[in-house]
């Protein structure tokens, strides 16, 4: 019964610690961010680090960057909802920086002064395969973004009772504020903190809910009441594990996030850390979704789905779980909006304003007007997350799989054009576009739980088949060109 009081009360942590919590973080970090952005005197070093990043800072910026809020909080709703089909089904996003961890080595190499993902579709499909991959990746992005940026109001709210656009507002700002100083530099090196706070608060809690919480109970009490979240046949949990697996996929094959960091790395260091990164995430959602699966069980009531694993964590451990529950996601948002920020605003500097001003003034943009350009990115970006995220519309499983059809349709056009030479433009674009659109049929008409797999497969056989009819011959030489 203390549960559900608690529960219902709305908030464990007061709304003045809250906010004590919010000023003690977002100066730590904007500190952070302005101590490491000091090295970020060149464009070069503001997108890309220098490309001198090493292991143990590139495991970190890998491993912080995936634990997103979508890990701590949509983890859960995947268990609260699908049962234990959907703690696993989060956990297959880690097989995405398995097969991401060769793939950093081939683009390291193929093109070693490389910036985004875009400039890679445009100089092995030209803008035939550029255009829409340049709309997905910016729609991804925001996507990502806004579901990061509502996922920062609904903890606040849920744990203390800050106002929903109130915590939303203070979280964006913070992470714009310090990815302005330093760029990638303030990102991996903040990144690095973040990652360790992230991975010894998750165990803690693990280990503290565990000593209250009775696994046979939980189990005993789900049998009983909610059967189907145990069943091993539970249709649209199977379907979400593969269409989970394919969104994250396509969501490393594809975003910009996932290329900087190659392009960051040492060479030679991209595959070690991606894969080293994999192994610690792993296990990171199948912890979290327990949280979602004790929910029921312990009569804990939720009445927004996202937010069941925040609430059973703080629930249980009282006072102390709240503030270890919120440094830890407050520290997952920091660490992938930061980097989203930073590469997406690379994406605009280089695919848009770039060829737009050679094509106009046949001359590049100079190192510190791409500065500058980088810095009213990171703060537009921010802004529209900012808008789309006020009206706090939709869970957030709903906003972010809306972009899962078309990151699913960007597999093939990745993964076959870093190695076949074969691979061609009409195939590219034809993929994309088709994948896209049946996907997102997928999703309104079936679920958010089928569209990536519909589109990573609709994508594939079209690429097949339109790489048999119009087959290319690239030569990969090209790519190192300046």
């Amino acid at each position: 019964m203390n549960h559900v009081l608690l529960a219902e009360s709305g908030s464990i942590l007061s709304a003045q610690s809250g906010y004590i919590l919010l000023a003690i973080f977002g100066v730590l970090w904007i500190a952070l961010g302005w101590w490491w952005g000091r090295q970020a005197k060149s464009y070069d070093g503001f997108a890309v680090a220098g490309r001198n990043v090493g292991l143990a800072m590139g495991t970190a910026t890998a491993v912080a960057t995936w634990i997103t809020s979508n890990t701590t909080m949509l983890a859960p709703q995947y268990a609260l909802q699908l049962g234990i089909w959907g703690a696993l089904a989060y956990s297959t996003a880690s097989f995405g920086l398995f097969a991401f961890a060769p793939m950093s080595g081939r683009i390291r190499q193929l093109m070693p002064k490389g910036y985004t993902a875009v400039e890679f579709m445009r100089r092995r499909y030209g803008w035939l395969g550029t255009i829409p991959f340049l709309i997905i990746s910016l729609f991804y992005a925001v996507t990502w973004l806004v579901s990061m940026s509502m996922a920062g109001g609904k903890l606040l709210n849920v744990l203390s009772g800050i106002p929903y656009e109130h915590g939303m507002t203070v979280v964006v700002l913070v992470c714009v504020a310090y990815t302005l100083f330093g760029g990638m530099y303030a990102v991996i090196g903040t990144d690095f903190i973040q990652s360790l706070i992230i991975l010894v608060g998750l165990v803690v809690v693990a280990i503290a809910v565990l000593t209250q919480v009775e696994i046979r109970e939980v189990h005993e009490r789900l049998n009983e009441e909610r059967p189907m979240l145990l069943s091993a046949f539970f249709p649209a949990a199977l379907m979400a594990l593969f269409n989970n697996m394919l969104f994250g996929f396509g969501e490393i094959f594809h975003s910009n996030v996932w290329w900087s960091r190659a392009f960051a790395l040492r060479e030679g260091v991209g595959p070690k850390a991606y894969a080293l990164g994999g192994v610690l995430w792993l296990p990171v959602p199948i912890v979290a979704g327990f949280l979602g699966l004790a929910a029921p069980a312990l009569g804990i009531g939720i009445s927004e789905p996202d937010t069941a694993g925040p609430l059973v964590a703080a629930t249980l451990l009282g006072t102390g779980g709240a503030l270890l529950v919120f440094v830890v996601v407050f520290c997952s948002l920091a660490s992938s909006i930061d980097s989203l920020l930073a590469a997406t605003s690379d994406l605009i500097v280089n695919d848009i304003a770039e060829p737009i001003q050679v094509r106009v003034t046949k001359r590049h943009v100079s190192d510190p007007s791409k500065r500058k350009l980088s810095a009213i990115a990171i703060v537009g970006l921010g802004a529209l997350a900012w808008i789309a995220a006020l009206p706090n519309v939709g869970s957030l499983a709903t906003v972010l799989f809306f972009a899962g059809p078309m990151v699913g349709s960007c597999i093939w056009p990745i993964l076959c054009g870093l190695y076949f030479r074969r691979a061609s433009p009409i195939a590219a674009c034809a993929s994309m576009v088709l994948g896209s659109a049946i996907g997102l049929v997928a999703y309104f008409q079936i679920g958010w739980f089928t569209a990536s797999l519909i589109g990573a497969a609709v994508s594939g056989v079209t690429f097949a088949v339109c790489c048999q009819i119009w087959p290319d011959d690239f030569e990969f030489a090209t790519l190192a060109d300046d």
